[in-house]
């Protein structure tokens, strides 16, 4: 089986559809018709169940998907690093942001770069919907998430920023009214909320009561934040979002108010603990170095 019939087949395993496949690899489905139908004439059995409405693999197909993923994992990375190596490149950070600041934080990308060429630094968006499984699938080497972060699997290093919430409404909503807004009128509506994340952690960003123990209500589910201000803008729902949002999220149909009695948000990074490398020690020595910064005022 030749390499590219090799990435085909993994492709199609994957997206399970003959045109997203096609998609992907810039060619025609009837391309990867032909290649599965020689990889099957050569295995003398069928990989994929095709039908008008589904296409699934069958038990071989399974056992030949799950044999192949790692040899061709293994032989793209070889080749990746090779790439880096040519380039004099020893290594690549990956940091996942869920806040949407990077730009804010360019002093210690900056720094990292400028005090180790032979790495490369990658900065990427990560979802707040099931926030840590970047990490622990090795997607991403480092995580940059709002304290506090309890995973047993996982090291929260130094902090990098403090930022306040505000509470984002629709621009009609009755609540623009005011300039402001207390802690405790988030009682009064409905809030969104995200799946597949520790109760802690979301709370530790929306608190489940006020002060005084009237209860906040979640409601309807994001995945990211543009299915959030979405849900928001509707006046379906408001959110709590950190102070940044303001400028990186400037629309016509979101308004903005600042919580006069708000505990600011601490933004740290975190990675797994079995992965640490010297990578992930010499950015977190550079924040250290540098000290956090405080958006309260931009």
């Amino acid at each position: 089986m030749e390499l590219r019939d090799i990435e085909i087949f993994l492709t199609l395993a994957q997206e399970l559809h003959f045109a997203r496949t096609a998609e992907r690899l810039h060619v025609t489905p009837a391309r990867i018709t032909k290649a599965v139908q020689k990889q099957e004439r050569q295995i003398g059995a069928l990989l994929f169940e095709r039908s008008s409405r589904s296409v699934r693999l069958t038990p071989i197909g399974r056992q030949l998907r799950d044999d192949l993923w790692p040899m061709y994992s293994g032989l793209q990375e070889g080749v990746r690093r090779a790439r880096l190596a040519a380039e004099g490149i020893t290594g690549v950070l990956r940091v996942g942001m869920i806040p949407h600041n990077s730009y804010d934080l360019r002093r210690y990308w900056d720094d990292f770069r400028d005090h180790h060429p032979q790495w490369r630094l990658q900065i990427r968006i990560s979802p707040f919907a099931d926030p840590f499984a970047g990490l622990r699938r090795g997607d991403i080497d480092v995580l940059v998430a709002w304290l506090p972060v309890e995973e047993p699997d996982l090291t929260t290093g130094p902090v990098l920023f403090t930022d306040p919430r505000l509470l984002a409404v629709a621009a009609d909503h009755e609540l623009t009214r005011h300039a402001t807004a207390l802690t405790e009128m988030l009682a009064d509506f409905q809030h969104v909320d995200a799946p597949s994340r520790p109760d802690y952690w979301a709370e530790g960003f929306l608190p489940p009561r006020t002060s005084v123990s009237r209860r906040i209500e979640r409601g309807p589910l994001a995945s990211n934040t543009e299915e959030m201000l979405s849900l928001i803008s509707t006046g379906e729902t408001v959110g709590l979002v950190a102070h940044h949002m303001k400028r990186y999220y400037l629309r016509p149909d979101i308004a903005y108010l600042p919580l006069r009695d708000d505990d600011p948000l601490k933004f740290a990074l975190v990675w797994s603990t079995e992965a640490e490398n010297d990578m992930i020690r010499a950015l977190a020595r550079t924040v250290r170095d540098l000290g956090p910064l405080d958006l309260r005022n931009l």
